[in-house]
């Protein structure tokens, strides 16, 4: 076999490589020798078919097969004999006019990864800015569960605002019923806003045994087109009326979620609250690592990884700005912003080489379990029946592999680093530590100092910037919806909680189940 480099230009490499007919040859007849005794064929015993026959069946089969074995074989002896760390799959063409008999020319193009200095690891400073969990948070998490789990008793006379109807309704158009726009003795809370504008409040007045026709026009951005924009009547029906009971928040409020006390109960949100401000307290520390890293080392990227992670975020602005109340608009502001964008991608792929280096040169590794660990979470993406073919599907490709594994990597490999570091410790308030999260770095958030028309479209995927996630072991891819139902009882505890710490926001409702089309979009 001949190889014989034609381009060697930064970090891109060209050869051409001429793999002999004889050895194309001799694999054939290996081929041949192997299947040749499993082959039947009328009027011969099995295993006594003539090779001349068994090459006459299988002969296009078996030269393809040989042939992609000899390239195959031809691009493992170019890496290893060129040193080569390809940094992505290499592209090979099989020259024209090929055919069996004849040697085989393929050209070769690839892109290699950049040699890396091994980064001094000291030097590095960070602070660590921790916020303390106020009694006051505490509180309003429990406040917001009880809310959350509101109470409702029967009472005489007329709805008012905050009280539950429990009722039948009809939507009709034009007099004709609608799907989905049906349902009994569904409980809606006046006052709630979780049914389109104008539902809840004509409810108001109702007593038990009422009916009334109210009238209300569905948004013109409601997802079910026969409906969007559309006037429409609701036939109604009051079954009974109930007024939010006083809840206490106590040791038997507790209870009632499945804890032995509020003590208890005050105790896992203080803990959530702990675990949250933990993991912003990190991703500042993160941030600020990876700022110094790439302040601290530049060089070469191969553009086939730039320009895979640039299209990468693309895709992701382009969706996100497909959603904006104005996508056109959304999508002229982030064209304008499009070579920031790229750069973002070139940092990404920078750092995520960087720390690939630092954590091979520090025994820094993914153990089988946490990879096994790590494809069981993503096989359960898939239907039971499709999991087994995805784990072959893994284990067959080292990429898809690769992918499934950097993140976990990239993230041991920065403790790896903030362990190193030289770490300062300071109290700060929440709206500090968030401010210093959200803080513009250099080469990260593009357009420096702008602000966008509207609440940035893509700003969210370009603002991970300061998370490496381009592959750092690169070495290795309606029917309309119904009315809301009743939020979730709390059966357990953590179902209660689930939420609350999370940014300190009000839990999130029970999902609704799809009802009828009174719901408006969320």
């Amino acid at each position: 076999m001949q190889i014989v480099e034609t381009t060697n230009e930064g970090l891109k490499r060209a050869y051409t490589v001429t793999i002999p007919a004889s050895a194309i040859t001799a694999k054939i007849e290996g081929e041949v020798k192997k299947i040749a005794p499993q082959v039947k064929m009328p009027g011969f015993r099995a295993g006594k078919v003539p090779v001349n026959l068994v090459k006459k069946l299988h002969g296009p089969a078996i030269h393809q097969e040989a042939l992609n074995t000899s390239i195959r074989e031809a691009m493992d002896k170019l890496v290893a004999d060129n040193a080569l760390r390809p940094a992505m799959n290499p592209d090979v063409q099989l020259t024209d006019g090929y055919e069996e008999g004849k040697d085989a020319e393929l050209t070769v193009s690839l892109e290699i990864l950049p040699k890396i200095e091994a980064p001094a690891l000291d030097g590095l400073k960070l602070d660590k800015l921790t916020v303390a969990v106020a009694d006051d948070a505490v509180t309003e998490a429990v406040e917001r569960i009880a809310t959350q789990q509101q109470r409702f008793e029967t009472k005489d006379g007329e709805a008012a605002d905050g009280d539950q109807v429990i009722c039948d309704f009809t939507g009709k158009h034009d007099g004709v019923e609608f799907d989905g726009g049906k349902a009994e003795k569904q409980p809606i809370v006046i006052g709630s806003g979780r049914l389109i504008p104008g539902f809840e409040e004509q409810l108001v007045g109702m007593k038990a045994g009422d009916d009334r026709v109210i009238t209300v026009t569905f948004p013109e951005d409601y997802p079910a087109e026969n409906l969007a924009g559309k006037e429409v009547t609701f036939d109604i029906l009051a079954h009974e009326i109930k007024a939010p009971a006083e809840s206490k928040i106590d040791d038997d409020f507790a209870k009632e979620l499945g804890l032995e006390s509020l003590e208890q109960l005050t105790g896992l949100l203080r803990g959530q609250l702990e675990q949250e401000t933990a993991g912003l307290t990190r991703t500042a520390m993160k941030r600020s690592l990876l700022d110094q890293l790439a302040a601290g080392h530049d060089f070469d990227v191969p553009p086939t990884m730039v320009e895979a992670e640039f299209s990468q975020i693309w895709q992701q602005l382009i969706q996100e700005a497909q959603s904006e109340e104005d996508p056109a608009a959304a999508l002229e502001e982030i064209e304008a912003e499009k070579d920031d964008y790229r750069k973002i991608a070139e940092r990404r792929v920078r750092l995520g080489l960087l720390l690939s280096e630092i954590g091979q040169a520090n025994g820094v590794e993914v153990t089988a379990q946490e990879m096994q660990m790590l494809v069981g979470q993503a096989a359960q993406q898939y239907r039971p029946e499709d999991r087994q073919r995805f784990f072959e599907y893994v284990q067959q490709d080292p990429m898809m592999a690769a992918q499934l594994r950097a993140p976990l990597y990239e993230d041991k490999v920065v403790d790896f680093l903030i362990e190193k570091a030289d770490v300062t410790e300071r109290e700060v308030t929440r709206e500090e530590l968030q401010a210093a999260i959200e803080a513009d770095t250099d080469g990260e958030t593009p357009a420096e100092g702008k602000k966008p028309a509207k609440k940035a479209p893509a700003k969210k995927a370009a603002k991970k910037a300061d998370d490496a996630e381009a592959p750092v072991e690169a070495e290795a891819e309606e029917k309309p919806k119904k009315a809301p139902a009743k939020k979730a009882a709390a059966k357990k505890a953590d179902d209660a909680v689930e939420g609350e710490a999370e940014e300190a926001k009000p839990a999130k409702k029970a999902p609704a189940k799809k009802k009828a089309a009174a719901d408006k979009e969320d």
